[in-house]
């Protein structure tokens, strides 16, 4: 009788793979025979297409059914071919004519009653489609937020979308407006504080909060004086948020902050049934940061499995099929009180000690050490995230043109040998660096965040290199004494 083909995709990890679902209609004893999926979601998915169709109004059709979604040996988990399955039979059936699915894809979950529903991984899905010359891509309403180059075609039911495939000029998608961030100006006094967080986004630093100030409110308006993510990260961004399920709007840099009772694997991912991956709380970081407060009170052996994604900008989590990296590349901001007491403390020195000594292996990779204080002051009394944000962008500015030809964009990120060689501060500020050196107070691995944060105060002058008391400021910052 007639033949259809469809295009969609399946998302295995953070890979999308694109998939031909090809429609065949012929004469014989009715029959819908479906191949290329797993054994134990042909028959539900079968079932779940075919009552989309009739209860959208359309005629089931006569004769023998085949369907096939190839390549066949990849695998095809969830429900993102649904909608492809439907329109890949309507089409062959002459619901539509077959040409107007050329160049177009099909992503979604088919309910019962025909709505369009959405699935996971819809970013990285998005992301394949594109790449492999596909021009527009319809998908439910709830995932037009996406941002990529083919053109996204909204569709609530199957009635709808196949009313919308038959007319020329498809509806555009309607982009969903971010909302504005918490204000660092709602954070009253810690002067301190705020100003170690404006040197931690100046430069990509990692900062420790210590005391019993309003680290979650500083923590929370970290990412509104961060830059705007760039499109890469943008991208990358999106397709691991898009694996959970959620969609995120805007290019404001994501936080995460996961509690002290999540699981290890909440917070570094795991492969669930079907080899499906679900990244964790270090990955949905990546861009942006990870917020731990009450530090301490995490188990040991995630304290120390933050050790990898820090040193290397990813996490890796083994399955049935092998292996899967995923992007963690974050900026870590940790928060403790000075000790685990409620109300008044009775903890001697030593019992506060180590408590904190819980963070030792963390705290090796911490540049800034700022102490919070209880709210007091007014409202209002500093200055705003707009302000503090384009101060933070001009030192970026300048950062990135420092290190232009270099794999490194903030201070943060370049190694030891390279800042020391390539990019030294005046002789003055190593000199000083040495003498700490020489005196036991810092290590040259120390020495080198000191260096780094020394250079991030320069930038925020917009000065030509650091100078002593670049040196000293950075130097108190490491060490959380500032006055």
């Amino acid at each position: 009788m007639a033949f259809a083909a469809a295009t969609s995709a399946v998302v295995i990890g953070l890979l999308g793979h694109v998939v031909r679902v090809e429609a065949d209609l012929s004469p014989g004893p009715p029959g819908f025979d479906l191949t290329g999926l797993p054994e134990t979601a042909t028959a539900t998915t079968r079932d779940r297409v075919r009552a989309a169709i009739i209860n959208s109004g359309f005629t089931w059709p006569d004769g023998r059914i085949t369907v096939t979604a190839l390549p066949l040996n990849t695998p095809k988990y969830g429900t993102t071919l649904d909608v492809a399955i439907a329109v890949a039979i309507l089409a062959a059936d002459g619901h539509l004519p077959v040409h107007r699915l050329e160049g177009t894809a099909l992503l979604g979950e088919l309910g019962l009653d025909g709505a369009i529903r959405p699935v996971r991984g819809m970013a990285c899905a998005l992301h394949t489609l594109a790449a492999s010359g596909v021009r527009s891509v319809a998908i439910p309403p709830a995932d037009t937020g996406h941002h990529h180059q083919c053109t996204l075609i909204p569709a609530a039911t199957l009635a709808d979308l196949v009313e919308r495939l038959r007319s020329d000029q498809p509806a555009p998608a309607c982009a969903t407006a971010e909302p504005p961030p918490p204000d660092l100006a709602d954070v009253r006094g810690n002067s301190i504080a705020r100003h170690a967080l404006e040197v931690t986004a100046a430069g990509g630093h990692h900062l420790f909060l210590l005391g019993n100030g309003p680290a979650t409110m500083l923590a929370e308006r970290l990412p509104g004086i961060l830059p705007p993510l760039d499109r890469q990260t943008l991208s990358r961004v999106n397709e691991i948020h898009a694996l959970t399920g959620t969609r995120r709007t805007g290019r404001r840099p994501p936080l995460c902050a996961p509690h002290h009772t999540n699981t290890a694997a909440a917070i570094f991912g795991r492969h669930a049934v079907n080899d499906v991956l679900r990244p964790g709380a270090v990955s949905l970081a990546h861009g942006g940061v990870l917020f731990l407060d009450e530090a301490p009170e995490y188990p040991r052996s995630i304290l120390d499995g933050l050790r990898l994604p820090l040193e290397t900008g990813e996490i890796i989590l083994a399955g049935w099929t092998g292996i899967a990296r995923l992007p963690a590349r974050f900026q870590l901001l940790l928060a403790a009180d000075p000790c685990p007491c409620v109300g008044t403390c009775r903890c001697t020195p030593l019992h506060r000690q180590r408590y904190l000594h819980r963070l030792a292996a963390l705290r090796e990779h911490i540049d800034i050490t700022a102490k919070t204080e209880p709210i007091q002051g007014k409202s209002g009394d500093g200055e705003s995230s707009a302000v503090v944000a384009e101060r933070v962008a001009k030192a970026r500015a300048r950062a990135a043109h420092r290190l232009t030809g270099t794999p490194w964009r903030t201070n943060a990120e370049v190694p030891g040998p390279e800042i020391r060689t390539f990019y030294p501060p005046d002789s003055a500020a190593l000199d000083l660096i040495d003498e700490r050196i020489q005196c036991g107070v810092l290590t040259s691995t120390t020495a080198t965040r000191v260096l780094r944060v020394a250079w991030t105060l320069a930038d925020l002058r917009a000065a030509h290199r650091p100078t002593r008391d670049d040196a000293l400021t950075a130097l108190q910052l490491w060490q959380g004494d500032q006055a």
